[in-house]
């Protein structure tokens, strides 16, 4: 591992920490952009692009924002989530990105191939990795289907992000990783796993303090009623039948 691989996975190591997450735990992606305040927004987007970041300080307060590709894998945009973290709490002078995570292109633009190898350490912590595997599946290629599927689910990863770890780590060559890289769904149903993961998903869905924000602009009379309404209606809220509307214990 050379010195900028080794200290963005310290980073990683370092984020973690941060935010009360062992050293081998998977992480609850929409409950860590929630407790951060990250407003995130998952909407479909057009070629390869997997989403964006966008960093903002006003009066001396960060405020983050992502947008992440809701066409692509449920795993895949939980590797994505974890590249645009890099860009809002490690690169420097940092302020909007597209991105294309997941391509691990050295020759490319550099922050984009800090922010894979971040996402990666972060995602998918060596030492939870090996956690999972049994001991007599360490040495290369010994590695099994229902461990790769195991290890996937735990911490809700893509196969193509999961099989480039084991690369880095020695476990598997390229011949494993093309014939582990294939039948994703039919072989995740065979051995009793939900096919979710493999499949797009969250179109239109927000997390964050965005309804918060559009009350306290209409508090403080900063947008009109029906202005209100509209940014509600933009998340999937309908205050029109409000006073028809129970709670339910």
């Amino acid at each position: 591992m050379d010195k900028r691989e080794k200290k963005l996975e310290q980073y990683a190591a370092e984020f973690r920490r941060k935010n009360g997450l062992s050293s081998t735990e998977a992480i609850r992606l929409k409950s860590l952009l929630l407790k951060n305040n990250i407003l995130t927004v998952f909407l479909p987007l057009k070629g390869d692009l997997s989403g964006m970041a966008v960093k903002t300080n006003g009066n001396n307060v960060a405020k983050y924002f992502i947008l992440i590709n809701a066409n692509h894998t449920i795993g895949r945009q939980h590797f994505t989530i974890c590249h645009e973290l890099y860009h809002l709490y490690y690169q420097e002078d940092f302020t909007a990105e597209k991105s294309q995570a997941g391509k691990f292109d050295k020759k490319g633009d550099p922050e984009e191939y800090n922010a894979d190898v971040f996402a990666s350490h972060l995602l998918l912590p060596e030492n939870g990795v090996y956690e999972i595997i049994p001991k007599q599946e360490w040495r290369k290629n010994k590695i099994t289907l229902p461990t790769v599927l195991k290890i996937e689910h735990y911490y809700s990863c893509s196969r193509n992000a999961l099989l480039k770890r084991l690369l880095k780590m020695g476990i598997i060559d390229f011949s494993r990783y093309q014939e582990f890289n294939c039948n994703k769904i039919k072989n995740a149903l065979l051995y009793g796993y939900n096919e979710d993961l493999y499949k797009p998903g969250n179109n239109g869905q927000i997390i964050g303090n965005y309804g918060e924000m559009a009350k306290d602009l209409y508090d403080k009379g900063m947008v009109s009623e029906s202005a209100y309404f509209s940014l509600l209606e933009d998340i999937g809220i309908d205050l029109s039948d409000f006073d028809e509307k129970e709670d339910y214990e």
